[in-house]
């Protein structure tokens, strides 16, 4: 369970009791059990189980019901997980799971010193995030933002012998984040890179970044790449360059010559 909390990254997690018990250096964080449960759910038959509100098992012949301890489960639109907790350090504790409009959320509550409090707590929780937050759809501003830059920025490959370079941008990881309705309008895409380059340029170079910011807190990003190789200019390529040019003008006077 160490190995997999530092995989996921998490620097606040240290399991020491397997059944969950309090126990010195045994601990963890809403955030970060927020991000254990976000993991967890990637797993359907764990998403069905927290999911189910009874079921009947067989114990030894003897058939037997058993209950879900999620109280919101069945009885707040949208919930469908997770987990209850108890112990006399932690207090009262439920990471629910709400799904709406195919939107999901994760809310957390730790040391509630009631069942009631605790549920109440996570029901205000809930209708708060999905009363306050909307999505908005990143890939179409990124794009829409990277589509207008390109066309009001040229890219210059100076002594290199292709001049016409591949711009492109790199995957968007996220397609939609939750924004506070009220800072909609603040949120921006801003795009900072370089327009003048010397050959050679290698394959994917970086050239920039693009960063979708609500004020000054960067929300995702994604980098701007000449995609394409560019050697520089030879001795060979400038002479056929020279040549070309010479020849060029050549035909175009003597033309003015001949129609003169």
């Amino acid at each position: 369970m160490n190995k997999k909390s530092r995989d996921l990254g998490l620097q606040n997690t240290s399991f020491i009791t397997p059944h969950g018990l309090d126990a010195n250096e045994h601990y963890t964080t809403a955030l970060e059990l927020a991000k254990i449960t976000d993991y967890a759910l990637e797993n359907k038959k764990f998403a069905q189980i927290v999911n189910t509100k009874t079921t009947s098992i067989n114990i030894n012949g003897n058939n037997k019901t058993i209950s879900n301890t999620n109280e919101l489960l069945g009885n707040l639109n949208g919930v469908d997980g997770v987990k209850t907790g108890f112990t006399n350090n932690a207090g009262r504790c439920l990471v629910t799971s709400t799904t709406r409009n195919n939107h999901q959320i994760i809310c957390v509550v730790l040391g509630a010193d009631t069942k009631k409090i605790r549920t109440k707590d996570s029901t205000k929780l809930i209708e708060y995030a999905f009363s306050n937050y909307e999505y908005i759809n990143t890939k179409d501003m990124i794009n829409n933002e990277f589509k207008d830059w390109c066309s009001k920025n040229k890219v210059k490959i100076n002594k290199g012998k292709n001049i016409i370079p591949n711009i492109n941008m790199d995957e968007i990881s996220i397609s939609e984040v939750p924004i506070k309705k009220n800072d909609i309008n603040s949120v921006q895409v801003q795009i900072s890179a370089n327009t003048n380059f010397e050959a050679p340029i290698e394959e994917n170079t970086i050239i920039g970044k693009i960063e979708l910011k609500l004020r000054d807190e960067v929300l995702l990003d994604t980098n701007i790449r000449i995609q394409n190789k560019i050697d520089k200019k030879d001795t060979l390529t400038y002479f056929i360059e020279l040549l070309t040019g010479y020849t060029k003008y050549m035909q175009e006077n003597c033309k003015l010559y001949l129609q003169n």
